[in-house]
């Protein structure tokens, strides 16, 4: 098992934020903070209409339980960077997201 450590912020909240970077399929690298979020156990969510610019693979359409209730995710093939690192995850897409999530 690979480990690293990541440094993050805490906000007002006292949230845990850290930054990541959502890159592109044309290249272009998007830092975003991300709110880390214990309940969320899939990689990463971000807002859908982030989806455009990031030009990324479409994989499938999930419902999903959330704290509100059932929603619909698109599931995208993303690649992201994490403390240097480049990372192939699925990306969970929603409408109403005013966060990116970063799951455990």
């Amino acid at each position: 098992m690979r480990q690293c450590m990541i440094y993050g912020n805490f906000g007002d909240e006292d949230e845990l934020f850290f930054e990541i970077e959502l890159m592109a399929g044309n290249g272009l690298k998007i830092q975003v903070e991300a709110l880390f979020d214990t309940g969320f156990s899939w990689w990463l969510a971000i807002n859908n209409q982030d989806l455009e610019a990031l030009d990324w693979i479409y994989v499938e359409q999930q419902t999903m339980l959330t704290a509100q209730g059932d929603a619909e995710f698109d599931i995208y093939l993303g690649k992201v960077r994490i403390n240097r690192e480049d990372f192939h995850i699925p990306v969970y897409m929603a409408q109403g997201l005013t966060e990116v999530l970063l799951g455990r």
